[in-house]
């Protein structure tokens, strides 16, 4: 469980390595969520690395990830740590450490973190000093202002539409939901600035609360923006977003329609010079068919670290997850940015980009969400192997195609299924699509029968 002993562990593990490579005199950027603890957790992050002489810039107040990434690059920190669970419930909170580029830490630097972490095995070995004292010091600097006026203006600067805006501003109305997170403040700001007045926030998510007291703030579910597609309608707006706990991840609704990941990478590719795009293995095949008409798809594993790997090797414009995340390297920093990816959306929709007509042109095809099945972890990959081993013999349609590069995703002629072991958790992740909604039943079906008979066997 995380407490001020374990946040204290992971900054002096964090220090031991910065002080490593010889980073420490660039110092560390930080910031925190809306989560019960937070500030506590990143004063004593802060304080750690201070009594090891590595100057710690703490954000005053909340505020998104992104920002967080912002401030790294901004400032020339060597690290960046954010205190948040991003979508999770609220009973969790969580330790992020970002690199001198501004994003999640990638190998090498992963691991030798961690195995500095793990040397720490006597607290009484872990430094800590008075928060005035740091302050006096100049260790402990805070950060506010400074940094929100110029990220909010390099995100206004790469607005390359602003006539467009201009020209129809008066007359759009955008919904938004924090969903008690960290994007009410930044999100009104830029869009005021930007000239749109016609602005509502979702009220009873508005403030934020730890406690996350109306729905958990994860926009991937659809329960989740319930309120949003109230107040949507309410209002009778084109448009509505919706952001995670952090600020990293999006949701828009258009409207009946909730625009996965996958689908606003399609539609940012129209406004894209012959994109390199990448995804997950969970996107639709409809976003690699589509996306290779415009430009080039690749596919790649899920999770951060992981597309950032890709994005670096493959030279990527944009990547997508299907929960929202988008990673834009094409005149952004090639993090992922809820608030630039709003910028983004509403780019389109000036240039005449009609998001509904445009995925209603994509062939039809039917998927399920997101299905975790409990696993251990101890067990969740051999599983995966077992599966891999035994689908030749499977009673399945006939196999065209296997993805390993994440689990399994297997192709059929129909459509596809895709098993894969959670990067976080003790479960085994599936999701399926098929071109009728009789094809995704017999294959979810079927697939789902060879899962739980291979689960069994462990």
């Amino acid at each position: 469980r995380m407490n001020i002993y374990t946040v204290r562990k992971a900054t002096q593990g964090l220090a031991n390595y910065i002080l490593g490579v010889g980073g420490e005199k660039k110092g560390v950027a930080i910031a925190f969520d809306s989560r019960h603890m937070s500030p506590e957790f990143a004063d004593e992050a802060a304080l750690c690395l201070a009594a090891n002489g590595i100057k710690a810039y703490v954000f005053e107040s909340l505020r998104p990830t992104p920002e967080l990434s912002y401030a790294v690059r901004k400032l020339g920190c060597i690290a960046g740590i954010n205190i948040t669970a991003s979508h999770n419930p609220p009973e969790y909170n969580g330790y992020k450490v970002y690199w001198e580029d501004g994003a999640q830490i990638t190998p090498p630097h992963d691991s030798g973190i961690m195995d500095e972490v793990k040397k720490v095995t006597d607290y009484a070995t872990v430094k800590t000093m008075d928060k005035a004292e740091a302050i006096a010091s100049g260790m402990y600097q805070q950060i506010g202002a400074d940094i929100d006026d110029p990220y909010i203006a390099e995100l206004k600067s790469l607005v390359l539409h602003q006539d467009c805006i201009d020209a129809v501003k008066d007359d759009l109305t955008i919904v938004y939901t924090p969903l008690h997170g960290t994007g009410n403040l930044p999100v009104r700001r830029v869009l005021r600035e930007l000239g749109f007045e016609n602005v509502y926030v979702v009220p009873e998510q508005e403030k934020p609360d730890g406690n996350f007291p109306n729905h958990h703030p994860d926009p991937s579910i659809e329960a989740n923006l319930a309120d949003l597609k109230n107040e949507l309608k309410a209002s009778g707006a084109k448009i509505g977003f919706g952001f995670d706990g952090d600020g990293d991840r999006i949701a828009v609704l258009c409207g009946e329609r909730s625009i996965k990941g996958d689908e606003l990478a399609y539609l940012y590719a129209l406004n894209m010079k012959n994109p390199r795009v990448l995804g997950e293995v969970k996107c639709s095949q409809n976003m690699y068919d589509e996306i290779n008409k415009l430009g080039s798809a690749f596919m790649g594993k899920t999770g951060h670290s992981n597309i950032k790997k890709a994005m670096k090797e493959l030279n990527i414009d944009m990547a997508a997850e299907v929960s929202g995340h988008i990673f834009f390297k094409e005149r952004y920093f090639g993090f992922d940015d809820a608030l630039y990816a709003m910028v983004r959306a509403l780019e389109l929709l000036y240039k005449g980009i009609d998001f509904e007509s445009e995925l209603d042109k994509l062939p039809k095809l039917y998927s399920t969400d997101e299905i975790k099945v409990e696993a251990t972890e101890s067990t969740k990959f051999a599983v995966i192997e077992r599966i891999k081993a035994e689908l030749k013999n499977a009673d399945l349609p006939e196999i065209l195609d296997i993805v390993d590069i994440d689990g399994l995703r297997v192709r059929f002629e129909a459509g596809w299924a895709l098993v894969r072991a959670s990067n976080t958790t003790p479960v085994l992740v599936t999701r399926f699509e098929a071109s009728s909604k009789e094809a995704l039943s017999d294959i979810q079906e079927r697939f789902s029968k060879l899962i739980y008979k291979v689960k069994a066997e462990f």
